[in-house]
């Protein structure tokens, strides 16, 4: 099994910064993708950025330019920098993370329990 646990979230003022961060643990061999979906109040999940195993990064187009995605594999790890916050950018934010295992033959994905982000005007 994979555990996977987010931290950083919290209440900021629009125009400022605040660290997600998300890490996996358990029976992994390897981590593919990593990245981070969020759901606002009556909004369905949508993908606000995603690391793959080799680097590359995919943003949604509402936080380009403001947001960075990064991974650690050493720590199977990944990170996101938001910057520039906005009201709108208010959501539970929830890390998932596609692994291979040692216990059975995958890959598969597995999510975090979410953590609150909060930006006031």
């Amino acid at each position: 099994q994979v555990q996977v646990v987010e931290s950083g979230g919290g209440l900021v003022q629009a125009g400022g910064s605040l660290r997600l961060s998300c890490a996996a643990s358990g029976s992994i061999i390897s981590i593919n993708a990593m990245g981070w979906y969020r759901q606002a109040p009556g909004k369905q999940r949508e993908s606000v950025a995603v690391i793959t195993g080799g680097g590359m990064t995919n943003y949604a187009d509402s936080v380009k330019g403001r947001f960075t995605i990064s991974r650690d594999n050493a720590k199977n790890t990944v990170y996101l920098q938001m910057n520039s916050l906005k009201p709108e950018d208010t959501a539970v934010y929830y890390c998932n993370v596609n692994v291979n295992e040692w216990s059975r033959y995958g890959p598969y994905d597995y999510w975090g329990q979410g953590t609150q982000v909060t930006v006031s005007s």
